[in-house]
């Protein structure tokens, strides 16, 4: 009955975050709390929820005081010469944009750290994706591939987990498996690229042409005229976002500072690729009056797209760079806990760039949505996964699933735990998996002479569908600082994060690091 249970509730709060019928912070509460009752939690489910809530304090922490520093950055214009560089790098190409995504998400993943990859991404690359019209679902996608491939890192965690459930060395586990990696990496790009090219395609029937310099594009006056040309760009009507393949940001339309004009219409920017026998793209653009600009929702990154805001701090750009290298040096060296750091960063960071209590007090409500909108659903996943746990369904489900293993496919037991690994970290945590579920798998495959390392590096497979898991606080967060909908996330990414690691498995399989029979 528990198995049944266990994944009925998961099914079922599945279905009502990606049809939208409920939001992902109440279902995370009202779902888990009916399960937990059939399952005769009773009044015990308090306790339960507690206790797995307790876990959760010091993630919460971190994420708030993180997009309170973070925040701030992007208010005070640390990132703006990274978005102007990478624009110039990348120009206004959103093939080009999304690989960058890609490439940036992979490089910063090295920190093994998911929060702080999500944060750097999306305060570099999201007031990119608004400017150009692009839909900050693709962000989140390619960054979570990005992120959840480059997780089997032997810091990462859940290598160093496998590792130790199994007593082998984590270089047995994580070396063997770098081909699979790479070969993650590449399908990772080619799904980027492909995602941009649909972009800048949606983009290009978006509205009509405007002539002019991309590189002057950054602040047409307030005639709606191009700095280099002169000419008055004529917008059409027309929405900045697309439902073709788009997704849906929850804060609805795009900041209207992207004109810089007098009225409330918004413009959005892409490129016009030349004819197959050139090899640039034309310097031109799309103009397109924005319907819905009145219903704009202010994100972490909005702000960066106005150069004149008042937050701006040009006289303590140095300092705050400073500030911001000195506290991921201090994250990566993790001589302090991670709250603590980023908690003092942004006491540091606020009395410096806003020494009047009145400022302090608006930078600190101007993030606020973001900050309740994370929060919220990493407390609300204390009921889930409390739920689970307490109630018995997390044994019960592994139990199950390994019982169901007929003994003929012994052989094939290391394949089959890669293939586990796909839902099974999903659906419950890293810990629950790797050291509740792995070992007994590896026990049962030692009888058949299958080696734990080999076992270690099949259960690492599933990592980059596991990254995509609302039981993952980091991913919570990637979503809540793009103002994406958890399930709008979740129909674009889930597939590919399959195709990923069953590519990982294959290319491991292929090399014999993971025996097959």
């Amino acid at each position: 009955m528990l198995v049944i249970l266990g994944f009925a509730m998961i099914a079922v709060f599945m279905t009502l975050i990606m049809t939208k019928k409920l939001t992902p912070v109440v279902a995370l509460i009202v779902v888990p709390t009916i399960f937990g009752l059939f399952a005769g939690a009773g009044l015990g489910i308090g306790d339960m929820v507690m206790d797995s809530m307790k876990s959760l304090t010091s993630t919460a922490a971190l994420l708030m005081f993180a997009i309170v520093f973070f925040g701030m950055m992007i208010d005070v214009g640390l990132f703006d010469p990274l978005v102007k560089l990478i624009l110039r790098t990348l120009g206004n190409d959103p093939a080009k944009v999304v690989l960058g995504t890609a490439v940036l998400a992979a490089v910063v993943s090295l920190d093994g750290d998911g929060s702080t990859t999500f944060i750097l991404t999306t305060a570099a690359m999201l007031p990119i994706y608004l400017r150009l019209g692009m839909s900050p679902v693709i962000l989140t996608c390619v960054a979570g591939l990005a992120n959840g491939t480059m997780n089997i890192l032997p810091w990462g965690g859940p290598t160093a987990r496998a590792a130790a459930a199994l007593k082998v060395s984590p270089s047995e586990v994580f070396v063997p498996m770098i081909p699979s990696l790479i070969a993650g990496m590449i399908v990772i790009f080619f799904f980027a690229w492909h995602l941009g090219v649909r972009e800048r395609r949606r983009l290009a029937l978006a509205g009509s042409l405007w002539v002019g310099k991309a590189d002057k594009l950054d602040a047409p006056d307030a005639a709606g005229t191009s700095g280099t040309s002169g000419k008055r760009g004529t917008a059409t009507s027309g929405t900045g976002t697309s439902t073709h393949d788009a997704g849906t940001p929850s804060g609805g339309s795009l900041s209207p500072a992207l004109a810089g004009s007098a009225d409330s219409s918004a413009v959005l920017i892409a490129v016009k690729p030349r004819s197959a026998a050139q090899t640039r793209f034309d310097e031109q653009v799309l103009a397109v009056a924005n319907q819905k600009a009145d219903s704009v929702n202010t994100s972490l990154a909005d702000s960066q797209l106005d150069p004149n805001r008042d937050t701006l701090r040009p006289k303590l750009f140095w300092f705050n760079l400073v500030l911001t290298v000195t506290l991921m040096v201090v994250l990566v060296m993790d001589i302090l806990p991670l709250p603590y750091v980023f908690m003092v960063g942004s006491a540091i960071a606020l009395v410096v760039n806003f020494p009047k209590m009145k400022d302090q007090a608006k930078a600190l409500v101007a993030h606020a949505g973001s900050i309740v909108a994370v929060v919220s659903m990493v407390m609300a996943a204390a009921v889930l996964t409390g739920v689970l746990s307490g109630t018995g369904m997390v044994d019960a489900m592994a139990a199950w699933l390994v019982s169901v293993i007929p003994t003929s496919m012994g052989p094939y037991m290391a394949v089959i735990t890669g293939l586990l690994s796909i839902p099974m970290t999903f659906f419950m945590s890293n810990d629950a998996f790797y050291f509740g579920v792995l070992p007994v798998l590896s026990e049962t495959a030692a009888h058949f002479g299958i080696d734990p390392a080999a076992m270690a590096r099949a259960s690492i497979a599933g990592q980059p569908v596991h990254m995509q898991s609302p039981l993952v606080p980091a991913i919570l967060l990637l979503v809540s600082l793009s103002r994406v909908e958890l399930g709008d996330h979740h129909k674009k990414v889930l597939w590919r994060a399959l195709v990923v690691s069953l590519v990982m498995l294959g290319v491991a399989i292929g090399i014999g690091v993971i025996p097959f029979g």
